[in-house]
This record gives C-alpha cells, sequence and structure tokens, in this order.
C-alpha cells in the first residue's frame, strides 16, 4: 500500500472523488473551529493568555507534531505523534476551542517545516478539528464542558467517559484519513481501513489513555508538566535505538543502502502491488501503509502493472583495489551508490548485495523500453569521470533486467534472471541485457535443481573429490585435482555435469567457487602439516573470470593458512579465454601475479591461435579427454595428440593428458613425450579421507632421493 504523504506532492485534480472529499473536510473543519470559537467569551481569551500550563502545552504539541516516535517500519509521515496526547489532554482539561488551536497551529507549523502544500496542511488541521469535535460532543452530552475558565479536572468515577471519548476521537480520525486513502488508491473503505488497523489501535491507547494524567499534573502544577514528559523521552531513546539497529541489520555498512534482506522485502511488497494482492503490510512495510496522521493530496496515478527488478555489476573494479588500495575502493563503492541512487526515479530502490554488485528495484515499470532507459541513466551516471587520489578514470557497469510478471512471479526467481541477463551483458559487451528465454539454459527441471542447489550450500552438501596426476616418466606425483561432487539427500552422488552449467549462470557460482577455493586450501593445509606436500588443482568457471574478488579469496586463503603460491593450482578451459579475451585476461594476469600456476584445461576444444596461446601466463597444457580416450584407435586423433604434445614442448610448457583408463593409452603418451597424465588407469576420484590414505601408502613406498 502507498504511503500517500509520501506520493507526489500535488494537488488532487479538480472536481474528482477525492478533491470534492478534501473540499468537504475543509469546509466542515472550518465550521467546526467557527462554532467553536463562537462561545468564546473575554475571560475565557483573558484565562487563556494568563496561564502558563497553555503556553507550555501549546509547545509540546508542536515538538510532538514536528518529531514523531518513529518505531521500526515507521518513517515520520505514519510514526506515532505524542501531540495526539497533548491535544486530547488539552481537550479535556480546557475545551475544544484550546485544543483546536493548539493543534491546528502545531499541524501549520509542522507543514511548513516540512515543506508540504496548503491543500494538505488544510485537510490535516480539518482532521483532527473535526476528530476533537467528536469527541468533545461526547463529552457534552455528559454535562462535562470545559473551557478556559471552567476548567474540568476527572476523577476514577470518569474514566469510562474518557474512554468512550478517546474511542470516538479514534474512529473518527481513522475514518476521514481511511476514506481519503480509499478514494486515492481506489480500494473500498473497509479494506482501507483494515490496513494496519492493529498497530494504530495499540498506538491510540496507549497515546489517549496518557491524557488524563497529563490533566491530573496540569492542575496540580504546571512545573509538573515536564516531569510526564519524561515517559515519552524514554519512549524517543527506546525507539531510536530499534529503529537504528533494525536500519544495520537492512543496510550495507559501506553505503548505506539496503541490504539483500531489505531489498527482498520492499520486491515481494512491490510484486504484492504490482499482482493486485490484498496484503496487510508486513512489519517492515509498515511506511509502505497508510499514513494515519494525515491524507495525502496527491493525484491518483494510473495503475501499472510491472515491476523491474536490475542486477548491476561493476566492470574492472578489481583494477582500482589493487592499484589504489581498499580504502580508495571503499570511496569507490560510496560513490557510486550515490549515483545509482540519484539517477533512479522516486520510489525506485538501490541495493548492494556485496562486493561491486548492486540491485535496483523499480516497484512500476511501463514496459522492457522504460527499463531500459532507467538502465541506460544509470550506466551513464556511473560513466562519468572519477577522480580520487589525484587519479582520474571511468567506470562502466554491465545491468541485467528482469521484469515481473513477463519474466518470473517471486523475488527469487526475478533475481536469478536479473543475474542470467547481467551475464549475458558481461559475456556480449553490450552493458544492459533484458533477460530472454532463449539466452538461459534453465528448464523447469534445472531451476528446481537450482532450489535445490542454493540450499546444499547452506546445508554443506557438497564435497571434494582429489584424483592424482602423474608423471609418465617416472610415475611420481604431479598433483591432485580436486573435483566438485553433490551429495544430494534424494539423488545420492551428483557429478559437476548434473548441476554446476546450472550454477554458471547465476549468483550461487561465486559462492559455489569461494567453498570450493576454501575447502582445497583447507585440505592442502592439512596434508602440507603431515608432510604430504602436494599440488592441488581446481577448476574455474567462465563466470569466476568475471569476479574480480576471485583472486582476493585466494591470496587471503593462502596467506591464512601458512601456504606457498605453489601449492594451488588454477585450471581454466581454453573455450572461456578464446570467448571472453579481455576479461579473462585481467583475472588471470592477477592470478599469475600472484603466483598461483595456470592450468589450461580441455586443449584442443577451443581452436586457440598460436599467438594467443603464447601470451597465456599458464605453465601447463591439459590435452582434452576426446582426444586421448580415441588415442590408439584413431590416426587422426593420435596425429592431433602428437602435434599438441610437440607444440607444449616447444613452448616450455608441461603436457597432460586427460581421460587416461588403459596401460595402452598412457604408453602410447609416454612414446609421444607427453609428460603427464590422469584417469581411472592411475586413480579414480576419491573422497578426502580416501585420497589421504592414498597420499600416505603411497608417500611411504617413493624411493628415496639420490644423494
Amino acid at each position: 500500500m502507498k504511503d500517500p504523504n509520501n506520493t507526489r506532492n500535488t494537488a488532487p485534480r479538480r472536481g474528482s472523488p477525492l478533491w470534492i472529499y478534501f473540499v468537504v473536510v475543509i469546509l466542515l473543519g472550518v465550521a467546526a473551529c467557527g462554532t467553536a470559537f463562537a462561545g468564546l467569551t473575554g475571560a475565557d481569551l483573558d484565562a487563556l493568555a494568563r496561564q502558563p500550563v497553555f503556553w507550555i502545552l501549546g509547545c509540546f504539541i508542536v515538538f510532538g507534531e514536528l518529531r514523531p516516535i518513529i518505531t521500526p517500519g515507521s518513517t515520520e509521515n505514519n510514526g506515532a505523534t505524542t501531540s495526539t496526547t497533548f491535544a486530547f489532554a488539552a481537550l479535556l482539561y480546557a475545551g475544544l476551542p484550546v485544543a483546536a488551536t493548539l493543534q491546528v497551529v502545531a499541524v501549520i507549523t509542522a507543514g511548513i517545516f516540512r515543506g508540504r502544500t496548503p491543500h494538505r496542511i488544510a485537510f490535516n488541521a480539518a482532521q483532527y478539528t473535526l476528530s476533537l469535535a467528536a469527541a468533545q460532543l461526547v463529552l457534552a452530552l455528559a454535562g462535562d464542558m470545559a473551557t478556559p475558565t471552567r476548567l474540568w479536572v476527572p476523577d476514577g468515577g470518569d474514566l469510562p467517559l474518557i474512554a468512550l471519548a478517546g474511542t470516538v476521537y479514534f474512529c473518527a480520525n481513522d475514518t476521514l484519513v481511511g476514506s481519503a486513502i480509499a478514494l486515492h488508491e481506489r480500494v473500498p473503505l473497509l479494506k482501507a481501513l483494515r490496513w494496519d488497523l492493529a498497530y494504530q489501535v495499540l498506538v491510540h491507547l496507549a497515546l489517549l489513555g496518557l491524557a488524563p494524567l497529563m490533566v491530573v499534573a496540569m492542575d496540580r502544577s504546571a512545573v509538573f508538566v515536564p516531569l510526564i514528559v519524561l515517559p515519552f523521552i524514554a519512549v524517543y531513546l527506546n525507539a531510536s535505538v530499534s529503529v537504528r539497529r533494525e536500519h544495520q541489520a537492512l543496510h550495507d555498512v559501506l553505503t548505506g543502502l539496503p541490504n539483500r534482506k531489505l531489498l527482498t522485502v520492499r520486491t515481494e511488497e512491490a510484486l504484492a502491488e504490482a499482482s493486485g494482492a490484498d496484503k496487510r503490510p508486513g512489519r517492515f512495510g509498515r511506511a509502505g501503509a497508510r499514513a494515519r496522521r494525515g491524507a495525502a493530496a496527491a493525484a491518483a496515478e494510473p495503475e501499472h502493472r510491472r515491476a523491474g527488478l536490475f542486477l548491476l555489476d561493476l566492470d574492472r573494479f578489481k583494477e582500482v583495489n589493487d592499484t589504489l588500495g581498499h580504502a580508495t575502493g571503499d570511496r569507490l563503492l560510496q560513490l557510486v551508490a550515490h549515483r545509482l541512487t540519484h539517477s533512479v526515479r522516486p520510489g525506485d530502490l538501490v541495493a548492494r548485495l556485496g562486493g561491486d554488485e548492486f540491485a535496483v528495484l523499480l516497484p512500476t515499470v511501463r514496459d522492457e523500453a522504460a527499463a531500459r532507459e532507467v538502465a541506460a541513466r544509470l550506466r551513464a551516471a556511473l560513466g562519468e569521470p572519477v577522480r580520487l587520489d589525484g587519479m582520474s578514470f571511468d567506470l562502466e557497469g554491465s545491468v541485467g533486467i528482469a521484469l515481473f510478471p513477463d519474466h518470473a512471479q517471486d523475488f527469487e526467481l526475478l533475481l536469478q534472471r536479473a543475474d542470467v541477463a547481467m551475464y549475458n551483458a558481461k559475456e556480449g559487451r553490450t552493458g544492459v541485457e533484458v533477460y530472454s528465454p532463449g539466452k538461459d539454459r534453465n528448464s523447469p527441471d534445472r531451476l528446481s535443481v537450482l532450489g535445490d542447489l542454493r540450499r546444499a550450500i547452506d546445508r554443506s552438501e557438497l564435497e571434494l573429490f582429489y584424483q592424482p596426476k602423474i608423471s609418465l616418466r617416472d610415475d611420481q606425483l604431479v598433483g591432485m585435482e580436486a573435483l566438485l561432487r553433490w551429495r544430494h539427500p534424494d539423488k545420492g552422488l551428483l557429478e559437476p555435469e548434473a548441476f554446476l552449467s546450472i550454477a554458471e549462470q547465476t549468483y550461487l557460482m561465486r559462492s559455489i567457487t569461494h567453498y570450493v577455493v576454501e575447502a582445497a586450501l583447507a585440505q592442502t593445509a592439512a596434508w602440507w602439516r603431515e608432510d604430504l606436500a602436494v599440488q592441488v588443482a581446481v577448476n574455474a568457471s567462465g563466470r569466476d573470470l568475471l569476479d574480480t574478488g576471485l583472486t582476493e579469496t585466494i591470496e587471503e586463503g593462502l596467506l591464512s593458512r601458512g601456504l606457498p603460491a605453489a601449492a594451488l593450482q588454477l585450471e581454466i578451459t581454453e573455450r572461456i579465454l578464446m570467448n571472453e579475451p579481455a576479461y579473462a585476461s585481467e583475472t588471470v594476469r592477477a592470478l599469475a601475479e600472484l603466483g598461483i600456476p595456470l592450468s589450461l584445461d580441455d586443449f584442443g576444444t577451443g581452436y586457440s591461435s598460436l599467438v594467443r596461446l603464447k601470451r597465456l601466463p599458464v605453465e601447463e597444457i591439459k590435452i582434452d579427454s576426446s582426444f586421448v580416450r580415441r588415442l590408439t584407435g584413431s590416426s587422426d586423433d593420435a596425429v592431433i595428440v602428437r602435434s599438441i604434445v610437440d607444440l607444449v614442448r616447444t613452448l616450455g610448457l608441461r603436457s597432460v593428458a586427460e581421460g587416461v583408463e588403459d596401460p595402452q593409452t598412457a604408453r602410447t603418451l609416454r612414446e609421444m613425450g607427453c609428460d603427464a597424465a590422469q584417469g581411472w588407469h592411475f586413480g579414480r576420484p576419491m573422497d578426502a579421507a580416501t585420497a589421504t590414505d592414498w597420499l600416505r601408502r603411497r608417500m611411504e613406498r617413493a624411493p628415496e632421493p639420490a644423494a
């Protein structure tokens, strides 16, 4: 539900039902004020001017309007205002003219201070005046009619009457505001009244219940009035602490932007509104619910049925961190956050998901073209030259767009498809891409696997197996390759082909890669502590090479475990480097500079040119198993393998054959001059415990080095 006080500050269209309603309420409020003031005498006015308690009360009412009690999920427009307590106390103690005057002055003061338009100030003043007048009518019918010269101090027997007057005040105020919102939102009145009703009842029960105590304090001495304010101060402080804690839980510490948790809540609210669902605002949705304290005068906007979610990732952000340091990188992220928030439309939400990845929520968007316009504006804002620490450089970002209900029906799927689009934008260097089913290999069955995989990461169902690489010259161990497996609770042990192709197109790939790196480094460190010094290789996908934090993750993992860079090897497929030379080469170069040995996997399938191969900072070439398995039965494959081995030797690199399953293939490769091999002939993939036992046995029988 929209908060009317947060909509555009424009008047209702003249002649519309909302405009007519505003005019009627304002005229009735003026009439109520005129009737109340008509009964005042000169003595009443003189008493009003001479009583200091009324001046003190007026200050509290104005302050209460200016500084509402903002609780988690509320804003200045719908927070609880202590002016309700003081205005109702003035009504009980001195009658309607005093209460209405003080309340109207407070509303006008707060309206001017917050820049509200005259029609909104007039409506809010009339709304409160009519509510107070309704409560005054209840008191008058019971014979308790207070004036400035005939003050009324209730006793215990008057509490039922005060409770009835307070109930009438709340019902009148609630109905006046609810009617305005119902007309603005074009929903039934009862539906508008139900929104946030329990919260408002609780708040007004507390605020109105304190009014009789305020009256007793005022009657005894004006000095006692500030003492009554002390509980309000405590509530203000506690509410501020709660709001601050909620803000910390829902916002990014570095940029102050909403985090993933708040993005999830806001997106679900936007999807519910776009689909027309009748949902009561949740804990964080009260700010998006209606304002009980005053209706807006915004014109009703046309109904939108689409919502959009963008995923934006900065290109080459790691260069800034590496060149200027993380402190400068943090300042740059803050600058990016500022530019993004000032480039979106009012009502749109910019969030930071982590690292250099941001999300933008468009609660309403006309169509794909409008979404592209917003995305283009975001990229243009990022493209403005940046100058930090005496250096000037340009920023670029890739944006993926997914629309509701065109591309997805819920937040998780919408985010996943925006992520697919963003990855396509990076891959194609287009800058902006809208989700296209034709570019998404995720079928419904594969999406089901994706949901299971997301839970598998949280439940630690992923596991690394290890397969040895053996030297063909002397049968010595060259290293162990870490191979990912998924122990699915229903489907058993799954190999990477069953799930990695899905993960590579989503944000989950980053989490999986970080898990693989951490697990591989932990196992390597455990082996090195047992004097089982062996190099462990892990595979990197195309998406990993677009992750600017990969190098940092590896570097921190090595340092924390005291391992040298040579303890870990990164295997990169040839096809990725050929398809993504610009992005991949930057990450590859950073890894090489760190000292991480690099291996070019699946060689022979990517049509590498000799010039490109010569430029790649790799030390090992792995011959694809599709050639190796047919080595002994196909003369063409034998020629290909021999040519690759000769080429690799010429370049001064190590050649490794994959998929060696029999002694004859191993012997042929040795005769060709291939350096090393791996496959079932030398050892099948083993879990960590089995691999550890295998290494111990092999190390025990290894010959002593020659003196």
